[in-house]
């Protein structure tokens, strides 16, 4: 059994219609963005704080041998050096955040604990975090790129970005999202478009794309994204960052916004996104609260006693771009370093129902919930707080300039019209049997390699050519399973390459200990402003 006719040519005219939709962008809409960032490079960094991870600033600001008023200040000097290249930050809250600063050095000189209690109590005292648009800061712009919400302000925290600050991280500013975080290229017309750090003309991925670009360009430590389809994943590997997207269920992703329906609760993580594998633990440890049991994070983890599987490509998907030679080649040298600094087998294994990893991934995101209510639909998210939004409509408004959403939004809504009512048996067989390939195959001690895109960033707007390419990270979403995106050096074109290493279901610890072997032995994020 396989894809019906009527399932064949749903896809190509998804395709179709992304493709007309990019060649109506090229030809219509002004290209200012991309021209205005032609030939230049973002600033090298020079200040070295800002070249130490967030475990170790804690370490030292505990320790007096710098204030945080110092590492914040760092930190305000450079979003405001690299910020007018990337449009990464919508909007900073600096005064208040030196304002924090201030009290942590108050409250460090006045401790009489000793380190150790500050440690226990305040893991992350006085480091700076940049948080994702989506995510409720109190005080803080709450829009998610939507022109409607405007004006919007969040009057809580939401519970991850709560956690953080309990644990002493002190929150610089909001970052960019795609319109309604549905899209992986971080643009709106609310914000604008956020640039990639190490080339101006490519996107930074989505939705996350705001964290990526500002922990990529070093405007940033540690951030927190969310991923329902490779949100964190795709803009870390973008952007030359490690990314986590945990087993669903064990970090809260209450107040963030737009709200989940139908099972998407089921498929959606929040995670830590930042530039040193170190620091991926313990932020998970703080933003899981007290679901962190779940993890078992502080059992020690011997690589040497796992076992590694690699997975080259999805098997050639009509709907995703084959895996670039250069990607192939950095998963094949991951693998040989492996087998010879480990002494372990890496066995490579295929799975032919990674084939339709778009497509399960779309109807699983359709599906109604427990008590049969299907997913909001798109249109009504564009509409808020009024009426749904027309997509034809919004078309041909925005073939006359004057419509208030991206290209990508009104894509979006025009492709969701072409979901069937009742999804496809055979996706829903395909996946059952995958994942219960993938489980048997996992266990308690398994761990996979995967490709984190077909191709290194691509150029602005070019997703709307491949809208599919999200198969490789999308497919592990409703698969459940934690998997951590690891930076591996720079590429041809001098751009980060990547990739995927997952485990199975509540295995994270496993993923976060090789993250930390790759870095060692790849080098981690490199600074986009080097020679």
């Amino acid at each position: 059994m396989a894809l019906t006719r009527l399932e064949k040519a749903q896809v190509w005219l998804s395709k179709a219609v992304m493709g007309v939709f990019y060649m109506l962008f090229r030809l219509l809409s002004p290209r200012k963005a991309e021209e205005s960032g032609r030939k230049k490079k973002l600033p090298a960094v020079t200040n070295p704080l800002l070249a130490v991870s967030a475990t170790q600033l804690a370490r030292k600001i505990r320790r007096k041998e710098v204030s945080s008023v110092e590492v914040v200040r760092a930190y305000i000097d450079r979003i405001q050096e690299v910020n007018p290249f990337l449009n990464a930050v919508t909007k900073d809250r600096f005064d208040a955040a030196l304002q924090e600063a201030t009290q942590v050095d108050k409250l460090i000189e006045e401790e009489t604990g000793g380190e150790e209690v500050l440690e226990d109590r305040l893991p992350l005292l006085g480091v700076p975090l940049s948080v994702k648009e989506s995510f409720a800061l109190q005080g803080m712009p709450f829009t998610v790129g939507l022109v409607s919400r405007r004006g919007v302000v969040a009057t809580v925290d939401a519970p991850p970005v709560a956690q953080l600050k309990r644990a002493g991280a002190i929150p610089m500013g909001v970052t960019n999202t795609s319109e309604l975080c549905m899209w992986w290229e971080s643009n709106n017309y609310l914000h604008g478009i956020t640039n990639n750090p190490y080339d101006f003309e490519r996107t930074p991925g989505g939705s996350s794309g705001g964290e990526g670009s500002i922990l990529g360009g070093a405007g940033a430590v540690i951030g927190i994204g969310s991923d329902i389809g490779g949100s964190i994943r795709m803009p870390s590997f973008f952007n030359g960052i490690f990314g986590h997207k945990t087993t669903p269920g064990v970090v809260s992703i209450e107040n963030q916004h737009p709200t989940f329906s139908g099972r998407q609760e089921e498929y959606c993580s929040s995670g830590p996104m930042c530039r040193y594998a170190e620091d991926l633990l313990p932020m998970l440890r703080i933003m899981a609260g007290p679901n962190a049991h779940m993890l078992s994070l502080d059992t020690k983890v011997d690589l040497k006693k796992l076992r590694f599987f690699t997975i080259p490509h999805d098997g050639g998907s009509a709907a995703t771009y084959p895996v670039s030679k250069e990607l192939l080649r950095i998963q094949r040298k991951v693998v040989e370093r492996l087998e010879a600094d480990l002494g372990v087998n890496v066995q490579e294994v295929r799975f032919p129902e990674l084939r339709y990893g778009f497509q399960i991934w779309d109807a699983y995101m359709g599906l109604p919930d427990k008590e049969g209510k299907p997913p909001k639909p798109f249109v009504e998210l564009m509409g808020e707080p009024g009426q749904p939004a027309w997509p034809f409509w919004e078309l041909l408004k925005w073939l006359m300039g004057k419509s208030e959403h991206t290209m990508a939004a009104i894509g979006l809504a025009l492709m969701e019209m072409t979901r069937g009512i009742k999804p496809s048996a055979f996706l829903m067989q395909q996946k059952e049997k995958l994942q219960k390939e993938l489980d048997e195959l996992l266990g308690t001690d398994g761990v996979f390699l995967y490709p984190s895109h077909p191709r290194v960033a691509p150029r602005h707007h070019h997703p709307l050519l491949r809208p599919s390419d999200c198969a490789y990270t999308a497919i592990i979403n409703v698969l459940g399973l934690p998997v951590t995106q690891c930076p591996l050096g720079l590429g041809e074109e001098g751009l980060p390459l990547g990739v995927q290493v997952g485990a199975g279901k509540l295995q994270d610890r496993l993923t976060l200990e090789v993250a930390l072997y790759l870095e060692k032995t790849f080098g981690g994020w490199r600074d986009p402003g080097a020679n």
